[in-house]
């Protein structure tokens, strides 16, 4: 099953692409229900690494243990101004084993008149289990996206600050 989301976000390309390649937006997305906590001894990279695995651990508020999983992205263009993050990782422990099949992508072009349409898809197999699995993801992937559409405006009212103060 997918988990799909689709918006119109009011930024340039760029400031979306800059966020989706960062582990905070990642974080700041998932919050105020699942914690990330980064198992790496140096924390977070500022950036994710193209290719290189970062093992997380996940948490229901910050106090039950979900699991660990590793994130993996790659970053891709695609025809059409298309700009993909392309997630390879899986959970590693806890309930989201259960997934037969974790495929996540997340992609952005521009519109033309400043802004950026924004894609993420979740595509999630679990056997008899998937449909219970897919609501929960539902409800997160809405809270993605209130996520990323509220630090899209609190960045283009910053840049817009910068701009009055020159």
């Amino acid at each position: 099953m997918d988990v799909f989301l689709r918006i119109t976000l009011d930024a340039h390309v760029d400031t979306v692409w800059d966020a989706l390649s960062r582990p905070a937006q990642m974080r700041a997305a998932a919050r105020p229900f699942i914690r990330v906590r980064s198992l790496d001894k140096n924390g977070f990279p500022s950036r994710w690494p193209a290719g290189v695995p970062h093992m997380v651990a996940l948490s229901l508020f910050g106090v039950i243990p979900l699991g660990t999983q590793v994130v993996e992205v790659r970053y891709e263009e695609r025809p059409g101004n298309v700009r993909m993050v392309i997630d390879s990782g899986a959970p590693m422990s806890g309930p989201l084993t259960r997934l037969t099949v974790w495929d996540h992508r997340m992609a952005v072009s521009p519109l033309g008149d400043g802004r950026t349409l924004y894609r993420d898809r979740l595509r999630v197999q679990a056997g008899w289990i998937t449909p219970l699995i897919w609501i929960g993801l539902w409800g997160m992937w809405q809270l993605r996206g209130r996520s990323l559409t509220r630090a899209m405006r609190k960045r283009a009212r910053l840049n817009a600050d910068l701009s009055d103060e020159t």
